[in-house]
């Protein structure tokens, strides 16, 4: 016979999972796979013990899993484009000319806000990681910035464009799942995610100019790194067409699939026109990455990447993840938690704070952010009807944390996504990711001082009755 899961043993397969995490980080340097295996195996076996069976327990795992299968076929792609647009030489052409016209002063912050630019036109931070993303680091490290750095501000940028895109899957999910509208959503974001990026952008300002104070950019290294460029590809600034062009697709609304499809396919084709590169090693790129020998370093490393293998590690992080969310979800063991911590919601400050804890409990129990979105909001959408707060608040709160603030959680999907794919380590990183931590901190300063909580009022059936103004 089934029982409710007790706090302690609700609570127990996440503890297990942040203690072998950090064991995993900090001393046996083996990765995040065997600390969600240890998590997956604790919650089923505390979900037997409550009396599920290992066929019903095996049904939550496929269940979570296969909610991740769009985000799966996405990072497949993705693997793709970044091999096709390397050997292409539109990520090349996009470092040479970088090099070439960015100012050192200005590098860093323009890496936020350019990058923001193209996630909030694509609606997809990973494509924009490993596009314009991609180019930046090259770029950064041709003017002498550490690589954590620049990839803070790279994660900044792409989180801002996709947290506020009307065509991001998270922006969409999170009004759906709190119950309001996604202009509305969107709207009511602003408040937030505008202060934290201008806040954002102005420490990179600062940190860049520091850096650059205590050592001149090297421009010999960025002469290198141009001639190498040079010695291998075709540069042309009409390669620069293929992301004007990615935007496009997106813009006309064609489905993230397809549309990354066509990028990666055109990729190939430029790769075979314009760099010369024969279709049978143009198909090995898009398998296993990009590789060459310039005889430079600096651009042997930042270029000798992508292809679809290069996903798979992410790709497994993102299974593990969402079968122990599955397990975690259907025995009941996120609800008992939100449940303890509503208990001492008494006003809007304690209900703020508590939606991005609880948001901040799935994403490190699971490190996926759909899961980090969707059970929360589904769990306090009830009570933030009860006390009379706009459900727009509540999507606000779990975009804070589900959306951006994830990327504070070392084992996160979205943080190893961008580990893999800018190679630096999260531990290098994560410092200099100011928008996920400015985020969630200004939603729960609104919470407790009212500024921006948007109060209405809701009939028994859940409709809107009146509609409040802003509380200041």
């Amino acid at each position: 016979m089934k029982k409710e899961l007790s706090f302690v043993m609700s609570i127990i397969p996440i503890l297990t999972l942040i203690i072998s995490a950090a064991s995993s980080i900090l001393f046996w340097k083996a990765g995040m796979h065997i600390p969600l295996m240890i998590g997956v195996i604790v919650a089923a076996v505390i979900a037997m013990i409550s009396g599920w069976s290992w066929r019903e327990v095996e049904k939550m795992m496929v269940n979570g899993v296969s909610r991740a299968l769009p985000a799966v076929f996405i990072l497949l792609i993705i693997g793709i484009i970044v091999g096709t647009w390397i050997a292409s030489g539109v990520i090349p052409t996009m470092i040479y000319y970088g090099l070439s016209i960015i100012k050192p002063s200005l590098f860093v912050p323009l890496v936020a806000l350019i990058t923001g630019i193209v996630s909030i036109t694509l609606g997809s931070s990973f494509t924009s990681i490993a596009t314009v993303g991609l180019a930046f680091m090259a770029i950064g490290e041709g003017l002498g910035f550490s690589p954590g750095l620049v990839a803070g501000a790279v994660i900044s940028g792409a989180y801002f464009g996709d947290k506020l895109s009307p065509l991001s899957d998270t922006t969409n999910i999170a009004p759906a799942m709190a119950e309001t509208d996604l202009f509305s959503h969107i709207k009511h974001m602003l408040w937030d995610t505008i202060p934290a990026f201008v806040i954002s952008i102005i420490l990179y300002w600062f940190l860049g100019n520091s850096v650059l104070s205590l050592n001149t950019a090297d421009t010999s290294e960025i002469d290198l790194i141009i001639k190498g460029l040079e010695s291998v590809f075709v540069m042309h600034p009409l390669l620069l067409l293929m992301p004007v062009f990615t935007i496009l697709l997106m813009m006309k609304r064609v489905p993230a699939i397809p549309a990354l499809a066509i990028v990666g396919f055109l990729g190939a084709v430029l790769a075979v026109l314009v760099q010369g590169v024969t279709v049978s090693s143009i198909v090995q790129v898009m398998t296993s990455g990009f590789s060459v020998d310039s005889g430079v370093a600096s651009v042997d490393s930042l270029l000798n990447r992508g292809g679809l293998m290069s996903m798979l590690a992410t790709i497994g992080l993102l299974i593990l993840a969402t079968s122990l969310g599955g397990i975690l979800e259907e025995t009941g063991s996120f609800e008992v938690l939100t449940r303890r911590m509503m208990e001492n919601v008494r006003s809007s400050g304690t209900l703020i704070s508590s939606t991005i804890f609880s948001t901040f409990v799935v994403a490190f129990a699971s490190g996926a952010q759909f899961l980090a979105i969707i059970l929360p909001a589904r769990t306090f959408v009830k009570t933030y009807k009860e006390m009379g707060i706009d459900t727009k608040n509540l999507s606000r709160c779990v975009e804070a944390a589900g959306t951006v603030g994830i990327n504070l959680v070392p084992w996160s999907v979205p943080v190893i996504f961008a580990a893999d794919i800018l190679s630096v380590s999260p531990g290098e990183f994560i410092p200099f990711a100011f928008l996920a931590f400015l985020v969630p901190l200004i939603n729960i300063i609104f919470g407790f001082t009212g500024w921006t909580i948007t109060k209405k009022k809701y009939n028994d059936k859940n409709e809107i009755n009146t509609k409040g103004e802003i509380s200041l």
